[in-house]
């Protein structure tokens, strides 16, 4: 009987063949199957593509592979998983260990620089990383995830190593609203995409890392749009109540109210609250600010005409026939660049018309979205257009 699946998680005696093996059995104290299983949870948690069967991983522990030839490097979707669970280089887990003494000695190497490497950081490097990532952002919104997702997981790693090793307060304090800030993003996107898991988690980080921040308007900007999670696995009610006392905390921000408001307001929607909806969507058109804050932080998309988008999707959903009006005016006037808004718009006007009888627009704007969809690979959108005909 062999001692890969179920013996201790280091064979007594016997030296381990790779970095791989060594960070498995003698740093997470694990066998290869339950080694396996994790990595699948965290494929599936992390939007992460890559797999690893069993038998792969004995051939990558071992160095080689049953003909006794040393093994090639995995495909790149799997050394991406290994190198995000380890966060090694996929070259490094697997060749052969060093002694022990030599990496402690690599170890405390590794710990200065990355140490240093975080000391470098400043106001300035931090406005470079902000300004990153609303490039990603503009990528997103025209592109969606499919092009922007795996930039946006690579900036949160980032960000993430270097909050880690920060030292002073007000640094760390930027850092992790700006990994917050990420981490919605990325929560958002994997929302899209379908990846419901991948999306709580990310919604974790993003809140974990706004308690850091010094400011909590990162920390309820994150929860409320975890509450959207929420909405898409059925739990209305649950997701209702989180919008509700968000709302309550004090100190938010003008535009971050009305965000919330609006928020809320689709929340109610979804759960049949017609009059209720309508009221704090009012609300929300009442504390919007004539003119947007240069820098409101956190990041949201709210103007005028994302604002009656939003109460038109509203609208659509409990069935009010100003809806269409409504949409088709938020349409018009939306900035082509957001694809992503354009898509669900057209999901909501194709929505409309049917509740209204007018099968011929209503498909039409169907198709439209349907096709937008599938270009920036919103499967949350597309399941939307499945619904429409049940």
């Amino acid at each position: 009987m062999g001692t890969t699946d179920n013996g201790p998680a280091q064979p007594r005696g016997r030296r381990t063949r790779t970095v791989l093996e060594q960070q498995i059995r003698e740093v997470r104290r694990e066998t290869l199957r339950e080694f396996v299983a994790y990595a699948e949870r965290f494929a599936r948690e992390h939007g992460e593509p890559g797999t690893l069967s069993l038998r792969h991983l004995e051939r990558l522990v071992a160095g080689k592979g049953a003909s006794g030839k040393p093994v090639g490097p995995p495909r790149p979707a799997t050394a991406r998983l290994l190198e995000r669970i380890f966060g090694i280089d996929i070259a490094e887990l697997l060749t052969a260990p060093a002694d022990g003494e030599a990496e402690l000695d690599r170890s405390d190497a590794e710990l200065r620089a990355r140490l240093t490497s975080s000391a470098r950081v400043d106001n300035q490097v931090i406005d470079l990383l902000e300004g990153q990532l609303s490039s990603i952002r503009r990528l997103d919104r025209q592109l969606g995830a499919p092009v922007a997702h795996g930039e946006t997981t690579a900036k949160a790693d980032q960000v993430t190593a270097l909050l880690q090793h920060s030292l002073m307060p007000a640094r760390r304090e930027r850092l992790a609203a700006l990994l917050s800030e990420v981490c919605t993003l990325a929560g958002w996107q994997a929302l899209d995409a379908g990846n419901v898991s991948a999306a709580w988690h990310y919604y974790e980080r993003g809140k974990f890392a706004a308690r850091e921040s010094g400011d909590p308007s990162f920390e309820s900007h994150a929860a409320a749009e975890q509450a959207f999670v929420l909405l898409d696995i059925g739990e209305v009610a649950r997701a209702t109540e989180l919008l509700l006392q968000l709302r309550r905390r004090k100190s938010i921000p003008r535009l971050l109210s009305s965000w919330l408001a609006a928020a809320h307001g689709e929340a109610l929607a979804a759960a049949g609250c017609r009059s209720a909806s309508l009221r704090v969507f009012d609300r929300a058109a009442q504390l919007l600010p004539d003119t947007a804050p240069s820098r409101e932080r956190p990041y949201v998309v709210l103007d005028a005409v994302h604002l009656a988008r939003w109460r038109g999707h509203a609208l659509a959903r409990i069935g009010e026939l100003e809806a269409i009006d409504v949409l088709t005016s938020a349409l018009n006037k939306l900035d082509s660049t957001f694809t992503r808004a354009e898509t669900a718009l057209k999901v909501d006007l194709a929505a409309a018309f049917m509740n209204r009888g007018e099968l011929e627009p209503s498909q039409r704007y169907a198709e439209q979205a349907r096709n937008l969809a599938m270009a920036i690979g919103s499967t949350r959108q597309r399941r939307r257009l499945v619904l429409l005909n049940h």
